[in-house]
C-alpha cells in the first residue's frame, strides 16, 4: 500500500467537501453564520535598534448567528478601520524592543466587535499572528 496516498486522502477529502466542513474561511453563507477573515493590519513602531519597525496583526471574527453574520459582513470597513486604530495605538505605546501586550490588544479588539455588532458575545474575535519586525 502506498503510504503517501493514505496520508493525502484526508486532505483531499477535506478540500473536496468544504460545505460539509461548515464553510470556514469566509465562504459560508449568511444563512448559517461563519468566519470572516480581515486583511492583515500593520502599524509602525520603533525596534530595539532604534530603527522603524512594523507591527502586523491578523484578525478574524466568528459569528454564529446568521443575522449578525450579515451585519458583520456589512460592517467590515468599519471593523477594519477600528482595528487599525487600536493596533496603531498599541504599536505607538511599545517601548523600543518590547513585545506587544496581546491580551490587552485582544480585549480592546473584542470590545470593538461587541460595540459594532451591538451585542456582547455576538462575535468571537480570533487573532492570528501578532508580530513586530
Amino acid at each position: 500500500m502506498d503510504r503517501r496516498a493514505l496520508l493525502a486522502a484526508p486532505l483531499l477529502l477535506a478540500a473536496a467537501t468544504p460545505s460539509i466542513a461548515g464553510g470556514g474561511g469566509g465562504g459560508s453563507t449568511a444563512s448559517t453564520g461563519g468566519y470572516l477573515r480581515y486583511p492583515t493590519i500593520t502599524a509602525t513602531t520603533i525596534r530595539s535598534d532604534g530603527r522603524r519597525g512594523v507591527m502586523t496583526v491578523e484578525t478574524g471574527v466568528d459569528v454564529a448567528d446568521p443575522a449578525l453574520y450579515l451585519r458583520a459582513q456589512q460592517a467590515q470597513p468599519r471593523m477594519r478601520a477600528v482595528f487599525a486604530i487600536l493596533v496603531q495605538r498599541e504599536a505607538e505605546s511599545l517601548l523600543p524592543g518590547a513585545v506587544p501586550n496581546v491580551d490587552r490588544l485582544a480585549a480592546q479588539l473584542q470590545s470593538a466587535v461587541n460595540i459594532i455588532l451591538g451585542r456582547r458575545g455576538a462575535g468571537k474575535l480570533l487573532l492570528g499572528t501578532v508580530m513586530v519586525v
